[in-house]
């Protein structure tokens, strides 16, 4: 499938201030060259009263609060419609499916992407439910809130796009590349040749390539096995 030459990502949220972390280095770029769009949404906007009330405690009793369907649901659909949806909408949630390096990849396809940050408690169930929304964590940890697991998203998706790297060889052989059977990457060396009395590997110096490449595709094997055996435990090598 062709990429699309701008990724639009719709973001609901009750802090906008957390993405100016965005406007820098690689986003930044991808930014002014338009090949990646914020629209960042202030779900507080879409509040009712003179309050600008957001959330309610929770029914069947408990701690925190909920944020509301109502008010919601207004900001999803001033960016996402449900009948012609044009992306995804995903909420960041601790409950959802681990994010992951195919995950990005699908998502960088798509033409835009509408991502809820929940707060407090979290958010209605029927909010859920109604517009289908996925679930994404970035793992076993509770965050304060959704907007910290987005930005790293964001950043993931960004990376991905058309003419954002320097260098699309940038993407081949990297952690979870299909170039690396989805293994971890492997070490990486520079100048200078010795500091603080440890040695660039000497094979990295011969300048022999099939002997480099096995090299490191022991590293890469030997260091998933230590780090995340469950990625090497259905492979065979």
């Amino acid at each position: 499938m062709t990429q699309n030459t701008c990724w639009k990502a719709n973001i609901l949220t009750l802090f906008p201030d957390v993405f100016k972390a965005l406007e820098c280095s690689m986003c930044k770029r991808a930014l002014e060259r338009n090949i990646l769009e914020l629209n960042i949404v202030n779900i507080r906007d879409f509040a009712t009263d003179n309050y600008k009330t957001v959330d309610d405690t929770p029914y069947g009793g408990g701690a925190g609060q909920v944020i509301k369907p109502d008010v919601l649901g207004s900001a999803i659909d001033s960016v996402y419609n449900k009948e012609n949806p044009s992306g995804s909408i995903i909420y960041l949630s601790p409950r959802g499916k681990i994010f992951n390096q195919t995950l990005a990849e699908n998502l960088a396809k798509e033409t835009e992407t509408t991502f809820i940050c929940g707060h407090y408690e979290g958010i209605d169930e029927r909010v859920i439910e109604y517009y289908n929304i996925q679930e994404i964590s970035l793992g076993d940890f509770v965050l304060s809130g959704g907007e910290y697991a987005l930005l790293p998203i964001i950043d993931s998706i960004t990376r991905l796009l058309p003419n954002v790297l320097g260098s699309s060889a940038s993407l081949e052989e990297e952690s979870f590349s299909p170039k690396l059977n989805g293994l971890l990457e492997y070490p990486h060396y520079t100048r200078p040749e010795i500091w603080k009395g440890l040695n660039v590997p000497d094979v990295l110096k011969t300048g022999h390539h099939k002997n480099i490449e096995k090299w490191r595709h022991e590293k890469s094997l030997e260091i998933t096995k230590r780090n995340r055996p469950d990625l090497v435990k259905d492979i065979e090598f």
